[in-house]
């Protein structure tokens, strides 16, 4: 599932000098953190890596390899790869991104004698109002109804200290555990009343999947029960199961990383050295036992779903901050490099490049479009993503080198201030 940060703006020489009462507004594209945005642009292209799973193929097949598609030769070392590199660390690295948002936000806004309060939720709500559109016109695994309705309560942290951040953090990230753990303990006393559904979803029969083939291969209406069904699960079950406390606690963990100067490459190559090499050492080893155990149990719904989920769980958030690193290190030693240049403009334009991969993959897969749903494989699916980062890239750049900002970026600021902000760069 993909994922939206929250906007990083913020003076890098100060946050603000305006006196209380000062009108709130965006500040300059030239006050960005580099870092930040270099992130978020690697982050976004590399969530397309699994959501190309959802776009393109059933809905269980993106968490039950063996539930659609060929999973032998090259499918089989694609979707291996694809899982190990990407599955849960992309959204993790945005959970993050989105806290430490908060915190920047706040402390601009505070600096400059407004109150942060007003401003954040006015966002959350815009930001609420396009997740629903999204989710329920376009496509079901939308992820930012539920970064609003979290960003609700993640707030209501920004002014405590690193540490307790981070602790609550991930006593918050491990509730989701937990639950996995009860609900797999108490199997015996509901599954044969209440586990059908879920084997359903696990692992489908014919029937049902030549009905979700059938309802996104037809036209843009015709996909709505579909599409709507799918999304109230995602908001429901899946919601208070697993997004809302993975989200959260790694929104509180992204802003104790922030306060830290872990986001802003502010500490030293050493401690990005040792903070990558831990994270990739340690948690790589963890996912893979995991994968080595779902294929020996074979991918047994009681298994796999519960237990065997927990491996990538806690991985991946090993595996997001020694990515987390890896980018810092890069802006720190190639600050003016070509790579780094390229990238932050992907990630100026998060919001407008998350959305645009929906429509070029709703396009290419639903039956509106193409109408190519369910008929790539796995290896297929990797060389559009490839295309699609090559587009993204340059069309992030070539916009920027005209515009402030992405057209979902200004849209948003736009419904934030309730005032038009300036999109030529001439305006400058």
């Amino acid at each position: 599932m993909i994922v939206l940060p929250y906007d990083s703006d913020r003076a890098m020489n100060g946050v603000g000098t305006a006196t209380a009462g000062s009108v709130p507004a965006p500040i300059v594209p030239g006050e960005r953190i580099v870092s930040l945005d270099v992130l978020r642009g690697f982050a976004i292209l590399g969530i397309l890596i699994m959501n190309i799973q959802s776009f393109s193929m059933i809905e269980a097949a993106y968490f039950n390899p063996t539930a659609y598609g060929d999973l032998s030769g090259i499918n089989r070392w694609v979707w291996l790869l694809g899982h190990l590199i990407a599955d849960t660390k992309f959204i993790s690295i945005f959970s993050m991104l989105f806290g430490a948002g908060i915190v920047l936000l706040a402390e601009r806004l505070t600096s400059r004698g407004i109150k942060p309060a007003g401003v954040h939720y006015r966002r959350i709500m815009w930001l609420l109002l396009i997740g629903l559109m999204h989710g329920l016109l376009l496509w079901s695994g939308d992820i930012l109804t539920t970064y609003s309705l979290v960003g609700v309560v993640a707030y209501l942290f920004w002014r405590r200290s690193p540490r307790t951040l981070l602790i609550v953090g991930l006593l918050v990230t491990a509730v989701s555990s937990a639950l996995y753990a009860l609900a797999q303990w108490s199997l015996p006393y509901w599954f044969e009343q209440g586990g059908q559904q879920m084997l359903v979803m696990w692992r489908p029969g014919t029937e049902h999947v030549a009905a979700e083939l059938s309802a996104y291969g037809g036209g843009w209406l015709a996909q709505m029960g579909a599409r709507a069904s799918a999304f109230l699960s995602v908001m429901t079950g899946g919601f208070w199961f697993f997004l809302s406390w993975r989200s959260g606690g790694m929104m509180l963990v992204g802003m104790a990383l922030y306060k830290w100067g872990v986001l802003s490459a502010e500490r030293t190559r050493r401690f990005y050295g040792w903070m990558a090499g831990l994270g990739l050492a340690v948690g790589y080893p963890i996912i893979a036992v995991g994968v080595a155990r779902n294929f020996a149990a074979g991918w047994d719904f009681q298994y796999s779903f519960f237990a065997g989920s927990q491996f990538n769980y806690w991985g991946s958030v090993l595996v997001a901050h020694g990515y987390i690193a890896l980018v810092m290190l890069l802006v720190k030693m190639r600050p003016g490099g070509s790579l780094v240049r390229l990238m932050q403009p992907v990630g100026r334009m998060a919001f407008t490049n998350y959305l645009l991969q929906t429509v070029l993959m709703t396009t290419l897969f639903y039956g509106h479009g193409f109408g190519l749903f369910g008929q790539v494989e796995r290896w297929g699916q990797i060389l559009i993503v490839f295309v699609v980062w090559v587009f993204q890239i340059w069309f992030s750049n070539t916009w920027l080198a005209r515009f402030r900002f992405g057209p979902a970026e200004w849209l948003w600021r736009t419904l934030t201030y309730m005032k038009p902000q300036p999109m030529r760069r001439t305006t400058l």
